[in-house]
């Protein structure tokens, strides 16, 4: 039987550490930190943020699981300044998790840049992979020991043109690069007007593979990706025991021709996102950004701040306020037993021929 995990954990006040349970226990913490209680070497970015965590007392070993954190925060966009203060940003944050047995560390959608960017801005600020922003980026995770998911614009020469990708950089605790995932599934026409769907061209290779952190399986969706139910699965019938997802769901932003959003973005935190984890027999992490995002100290867009890591019960481990927060959560797939009777699943009673897709063993 899988264990009871937390929908929500009591505020501790700023400053003030959460109580922790006795040796041997899940630990369920909800604190506010500031870097100067964390052990560790000096940080140079001084962040306000919660603690949020659902942690054995010490991380799973490789191959058993996997200690996820995730980064939910403010930040500025569009410029080289902005890329600068997120790149520093993240070389804090990545210490701040390192010193919390973090062994994979996931950023917001486009994290690199911020979320909005006209078309011009998008090709000025894209880097290629092996670009400076993500050599930092693959140091920083060498440096603390950990796997970082790197969301940022990306400029590839793809089938003999230069284009532009929402991408995903993933690198592991060695700093190597395991995945570089493009985003396939475009929202709206101002994603579209910034950005090329990725694997379109054969040169690419396949658009869904799973890579092992720790000896877990993970897997890379992007934003409006996690409300195609086709896409959590396929990874899963891959292989993915986690499927991790950045985004950049919004209460509003401004468009490109002006406007602003007529309705904030659809909330799937409470909803997809734990429907997809119990459908799947996985784990599924939404890292989403809080608060406003700036350009040049103008207001473009607001989050909806709704970061969340659920179970294969479709359980809630951990779930963030609209507030800077860190996010852990120690997920282990043989915490958890079969959602039905006389070990029913769903993946064995699949019938692909019926669907027009194949099913992978």
């Amino acid at each position: 039987m899988a264990p009871r995990h937390p929908s929500g954990v009591a505020s501790t006040p700023a400053g003030k550490p959460g109580r922790n349970r006795q040796p041997g226990q899940e630990l369920s913490e909800d604190q506010a930190h500031r870097h100067g209680p964390i052990a560790g070497p000096l940080i140079p970015m001084d962040l306000a943020y919660r603690l949020h965590s659902f942690l054995r007392p010490t991380p799973p070993a490789p191959g058993e699981g996997l200690r996820l954190g995730i980064w939910q925060g403010t930040g500025t966009a569009a410029t080289p300044e902005a890329v600068a203060e997120n790149l520093e940003r993240l070389e804090t944050v990545c210490g701040l998790a390192a010193a919390q047995g973090v062994q994979l560390l996931a950023f917001p959608e486009l994290y690199l840049s911020g979320y909005i960017v006209t078309p011009e801005l998008a090709r000025l600020l894209a880097e290629p992979v092996d670009g400076p922003s993500l050599q930092r980026v693959a140091a920083a995770a060498r440096r603390h020991g950990l796997a970082v998911a790197c969301p940022y614009p990306e400029r590839a020469r793809v089938a003999g043109e230069e284009r532009f990708y929402d991408a995903i950089a993933l690198f592991g605790a060695d700093g190597a690069l395991l995945r570089n995932y493009r985003k396939t599934h475009l929202w709206g026409p101002d994603e579209k007007l910034c950005w090329s769907p990725g694997f379109l061209h054969p040169q690419e290779g396949e658009a869904f593979t799973v890579q092992a952190v720790n000896g877990i399986g993970v897997g890379l969706l992007n934003c409006y990706e996690a409300e195609f139910p086709e896409l959590t699965r396929n990874l899963a019938l891959r292989g993915a025991k986690l499927v991790l997802i950045p985004t950049a769901a919004d209460t509003w932003a401004l468009l490109s021709n002006g406007q602003r959003t007529d309705r904030p973005y659809p909330d799937v935190s409470r909803t997809l996102i734990p429907a997809h984890a119990f459908g799947n027999d996985c784990f599924v992490a939404y890292a989403n950004r809080c608060g406003e995002e700036t350009v040049n100290g103008t207001v473009m867009a607001a989050y909806l701040g709704n970061s969340i890591i659920c179970g294969p019960h479709g359980d809630v481990l951990v779930a963030a306020r609209p507030e800077s927060t860190l996010l852990l959560a120690d997920c282990i797939p043989s915490d958890y037993g079969p959602t039905h009777p006389a070990g029913t699943r769903y993946h064995e009673d699949l019938r692909p021929e019926l669907y027009g897709w194949e099913r992978r063993s």
